[in-house]
């Protein structure tokens, strides 16, 4: 009787056991909904259908097809198509770059194209220290190379690299062709009709119905210059990435580069961003990059002195205008490196100066354009004659870089050997100070500029606060800032019996002065 006790006392602990186990089996999984009791149960029947050889060497990958066969059911007969990244896309449209159409002839390459060497020059910034990469700068030569066949350009140089916030400006700088400048006339007389239009309406309706005027009278608007003339005499293209399309920036006007003088705002990447400073900046964000490479293509923008020679022009020759035109010299023969490392003086200046007024050339706003000379106007002239601004002129054209001025104790240049232990194939290398990211180098008849950095001025070491004041020491008790006491009432009587007193005298005084006119 004990053994059958005992015996089914352990039928029942493993009926319990097995209970509890199947129990746990049963529990589904918290993350894909399954439990093991079924998967198990799904495991044996596909192995008893079909039977393989070696089922135990295979049981991991049948598992792993079981569950894969629960989940596909549960997903949707549509598949989702593979996102392209932004670098696919991108990739994409660089191929084409390097993609030569079929009706390219061999003998096109032999023609001088308007392009320069980009490989050579990219080698020679590579010995500087600076530059974009070789194969940043071999896709930038296909795309100069794919906007110069686009444009129908004369000549097209990269002109440097601005940094944004978002994405970044490769810029092009190419000569005006012929038939440009008057594209550009046209539109800036079609915006100055416009604007004559809407006058016009706020006339009349002023008419209708007057309204007080006021006699303020605004300054007068510095003209821009004329289209392939100082400031705007390049025209320049801009891209965020090689390949993507160029887009042409507009011309650049006085008050635009008189504004961008006073603000200091990093670059988005997108030409169509409002420019949010004070002053408020007239444009957006197109127009304060063009304003931005037109001071910097004026400050930073060197070569060695004689590789360029003062031209030609037609007209007087003591005319006093600043002369803008230069051509390559052919009797240029090189300067040596070590001397152009050395000495500022071997470096001149090949893009005007910008003067205060936003110009290269200086001009006289008191004088009105298309003015009759009549006596009237003589005599207005004769009268605002010791008013009229002095004209102002700014250093001339191939002027050398030792004449430039130091600001906030930084000297403007600094100049150096590409290698000091291979002097022989070395270039010097030219780096401003005031425009960091400038850079220029020389070697034997062979010089390029560039420009790579955030497109912003040197403006000074950090702002630090000056160290507070040490506190005031505390005031010296003495009489005079003592505070008195309040006298006694034998005091007060005293006082006002000396008041009476004094007042008494001053009467008698005035009545003896009466008596003595009197007998007078």
């Amino acid at each position: 009787l004990e053994i059958d006790s005992q015996s089914l006392n352990s039928s029942q602990l493993k009926v319990q056991s097995a209970a509890s186990l199947k129990a746990f089996m049963l529990k589904n999984s918290t993350k894909s909904n399954l439990n093991l009791y079924d998967h198990l149960t799904q495991l044996l029947i596909k192995v008893m259908d079909e039977q393989l050889q070696n089922v135990v060497d295979v049981i991991e990958d049948i598992s792993h097809d079981v569950k894969r066969g629960l989940v596909e059911d549960k997903q949707s007969t549509l598949r989702d198509l593979p996102q392209t990244t932004a670098a696919e896309l991108l990739a994409e449209q660089q191929r084409l770059l390097f993609s030569r159409p079929e009706d390219a002839d061999q003998e096109d390459e032999l023609v001088e194209t308007p392009l320069p060497n980009v490989s050579e020059i990219g080698f020679y910034l590579e010995q500087a220290g600076v530059g974009l990469g070789r194969e940043e700068m071999q896709r930038i030569f296909l795309a100069l190379k794919q906007l110069v066949e686009s444009q129908a350009l004369l000549r097209c140089r990269l002109w440097g690299k601005i940094l944004g916030t978002e994405s970044s400006y490769i810029v092009a700088e190419a000569e005006y062709r012929e038939g440009e400048e008057e594209e550009e006339q046209i539109t800036d007389e079609a915006a100055e009709e416009e604007e004559r239009e809407t006058e016009a309406q706020d006339s009349e309706e002023n008419e209708m119905d007057p309204l007080p005027q006021s006699t303020y009278k605004p300054a007068p608007v510095v003209p821009k210059e004329a289209i392939g003339t100082g400031a705007n005499k390049c025209v320049y293209y801009v891209c965020k990435e090689p390949g993507l399309p160029w887009v042409k920036l507009p011309p650049v006007s006085p008050v635009q580069i008189t504004v961008a003088r006073h603000i200091r705002k990093f670059f988005t990447g997108r030409l169509d961003t409002p420019v949010n400073s004070y002053p408020p900046f007239p444009g957006n964000e197109a127009n304060y990059l063009r304003a931005q490479i037109a001071r910097i293509s004026a400050g930073t923008q060197v070569s060695p002195q004689g590789f360029f020679q003062a031209g030609e022009e037609e007209g007087d020759e003591e005319d006093e205008a600043p002369r803008d035109s230069y051509e390559v010299n052919p009797d240029f023969e090189g300067i040596p490196v070590a001397e152009m490392a050395e000495s500022l003086s071997t470096w001149v200046h090949h893009v005007q100066h910008i003067l205060q007024q936003g110009r290269c050339t200086w001009v006289n706003l008191a004088v009105k354009p298309g003015e009759d000379s009549n006596e009237e106007g003589e005599a207005e002239e004769k009268e605002e004659e010791p008013d009229e601004p002095e004209p102002e002129v700014g250093p001339p054209l191939l002027t050398p870089l030792s004449q430039d001025a130091e600001m906030f104790n930084t000297p403007p240049w600094s100049s150096k050997m590409s290698s000091t232990l291979t002097s022989q194939h070395a270039a010097a290398v030219l780096r401003s100070n005031l425009w960091p990211g400038a850079y220029a180098y020389a070697c034997g008849k062979k010089f390029e500029n560039i420009y790579v950095g955030w497109g912003l001025k040197y403006a000074g070491e950090g702002y630090s606060p000056p160290v507070p004041p040490p506190p005031q020491k505390e005031y010296p008790s003495g009489p005079e800032i003592t505070e008195a006491l309040d006298p006694s009432l034998e005091e007060e009587q005293a006082l006002k019996e000396a008041l009476e007193e004094q007042q008494a005298a001053q009467e008698e005084m005035e009545d003896t002065d009466e008596e003595e006119e009197d007998d007078d």
